[in-house]
């Protein structure tokens, strides 16, 4: 699924550490059924966590976080069940809210998820600064709130193998692997997740969305908030679904962003299938738009045209690596991206027309692997297997996605085969998965307003999962950017941002659905 918060602390130094840990004063709490050992958990983690809040410091130099944003731990249980046992620290970044005079007071902690699984939300301290706009109205009110989820970044770092082994390049890409390359990626695939095992032990069981909202809470309890405002992009709604699942009463303001479709059959082995239709539909989109603009890049008059000039430079580089590290693998990789936003779309189609030019340097700076990213690289990556492996039962049996891949690349050739190899160390993993995904479904009245924000032409997640959603969710409201297929709706389109912000600031929802146009195709060049 892979693929881009902020509500403070008014009168938390009154509330108990009963308060805290449950959400609602222990006084008015009502009778309900018998916690289990995880929920027992989750409220001891959480009082401990309220009572020693987050000792905000200097970021640290690799962050690159400057002041005036600032950075901290808090301490998580790795097994819920266990909440005296070991434990990890998750890293925090925060950036204060600035009110101005007049314009309101500070509403409190936003927390933020990019998404992935295994991307860090760090740099969201950084936002109103960085992106300004909407972000910069926000935080005028809102500390924004990021965190490296377990394992990711320094927050216990996950690794499944060298760094440097992961990144090595040129990589094969065939169109119809044969029997052969097929039986080097499982072995491959099989390798991979014995070395997630061997690096992280017991530990690696515990990487679970379920796991993950878990965190929230004790984040929410640190942060001194009686209840969680917690702003979710792609992966990271499904995390705040299940949160919003979990703990309804602990639920301030919640925005999801690019909606996975959380339909328990649907997790994760269908939605990646499913992409795969998505992504083929919006490289056609990418492939039409630089038909219409023929004239500045000569790659074709139409679609097909366009395709058989992407194909001879994925034979070329075949044949010949650009830059000696771009292959077909590293091509497809880098074209891909033009799936999730069109704001690549010039950038990537310059590229392919420089190389076919005899001038290769655009394409290798586009698709050749960054040194200095290969170990975040790898962490993401290892982080996101170990969530999606262990949330949810995976075919074991090749065949079975040996037929659903062939069945998939008949209709969306462009990511079938990289989507399964990547996920195939699923079919190897070492721990015994859940046997059904997290719940994601309340009853009506149990959350506040929740905002659901998608695109109708997403690929990473298809706009039915903002309808699924929604359904889930009783009493949320949905805003449909029409048209467009951008991967992450905030922060780009001044419609869709005038309705988050009336959420966010004023707690205004527009209704069950709202539209708003989508933004504008690029042009070329830009």
């Amino acid at each position: 699924m892979r693929a881009a918060a902020i509500h403070g602390t008014l009168g938390a130094l009154a509330l108990t550490a009963a308060t805290l840990a449950t959400g609602t004063p222990a006084a008015a709490d009502q009778p309900r059924p018998a916690a289990t050992t995880a929920e027992r958990g989750t409220a001891v983690a959480a009082a401990e966590a309220a009572a020693a809040g987050v000792d905000w410091q200097e970021c640290p130099p690799r962050e690159h976080l400057p002041a005036p944003a600032e950075c901290g731990t808090v301490r998580v249980p790795v097994d819920y069940s266990r909440p005296q046992g070991e434990h990890l620290d998750l890293t925090v970044s925060r950036k204060r809210a600035q009110p101005a005079e007049g314009k309101g007071a500070r509403l409190g902690s936003l927390v933020y998820n990019p998404g992935g699984p295994g991307a860090s939300g760090m740099r969201f301290a950084l936002y109103g600064d960085v992106l300004g706009g909407v972000w910069k109205k926000l935080n005028r009110r809102w500390d924004l709130v990021g965190y490296a989820p377990r394992g990711v970044g320094r927050s216990a770092p996950l690794s499944c193998q060298d760094p440097k082994q992961f990144t090595a390049a040129p990589n094969p890409s065939p169109r119809r692997p044969s029997a052969e390359y097929k039986e080097q990626r499982k072995e491959r695939a099989a390798s991979y997740a014995k070395g997630c095992a061997q690096a992280q032990g017991k530990r690696l069981a515990h990487y679970t969305t379920e796991e993950n909202a878990r965190d929230l809470d004790v984040l929410r309890a640190a942060l001194g908030e009686r209840k969680l405002s917690f702003f979710g992009v792609s992966y990271g709604t499904y995390l705040g679904a299940v949160y919003a699942s979990l703990f309804p009463g602990h639920v301030h303001r919640l925005v999801l962003d690019s909606v996975v479709d959380p339909t328990p059959s649907n997790i994760w082995y269908r939605s990646n299938l499913r992409q795969n239709a998505a992504f083929e539909q919006r490289w056609n989109d990418w492939k039409r738009w630089t038909a219409k603009h023929h004239r500045s890049y000569g790659l074709g008059r139409d679609a097909q045209q366009v395709q058989r000039s992407f194909d001879e430079v994925r034979d070329a580089v075949e044949k010949k690596p650009a830059g000696g590290e771009v292959g077909p693998k590293e091509l497809l990789a880098a074209y891909l991206r033009t799936g999730y936003a069109d704001s690549v779309w010039a950038e990537h189609a310059e590229a392919l027309a420089e190389f076919r030019r005899g001038r290769p340097g655009p394409l290798e700076a586009l698709a050749a692997p960054d040194p200095a990213r290969a170990v975040e690289d790898e962490n993401g990556q290892a982080v996101y297997n170990a969530v999606e492996c262990a949330d949810a039962r995976w075919p074991r049996d090749w065949s079975r996605w040996d037929r659903d891949t062939t069945a998939s690349d008949a209709v969306a050739p462009f990511s079938s085969w990289e989507n399964t190899w990547m996920n195939l160390p699923c079919a190897y993993w070492p721990t015994t998965p859940r046997t059904d995904p997290p719940h994601v479904g309340t009853d009506p009245g149990r959350l506040p307003g929740v905002l659901l924000l998608a695109g109708t032409r997403d690929a990473a997640t298809p706009y039915a999962g903002a309808l699924e959603t929604q359904r889930r969710l009783p009493g949320s409201s949905l805003v449909t950017e029409a048209g467009s297929g951008t991967h992450g709706v905030a922060g780009g389109n001044a419609c869709v941002d005038r309705h988050l912000a009336a959420y966010l600031l004023d707690g205004r929802t527009p209704g069950m659905r709202a539209e708003c146009e989508g933004r504008p195709a690029p042009a070329p060049g830009t």
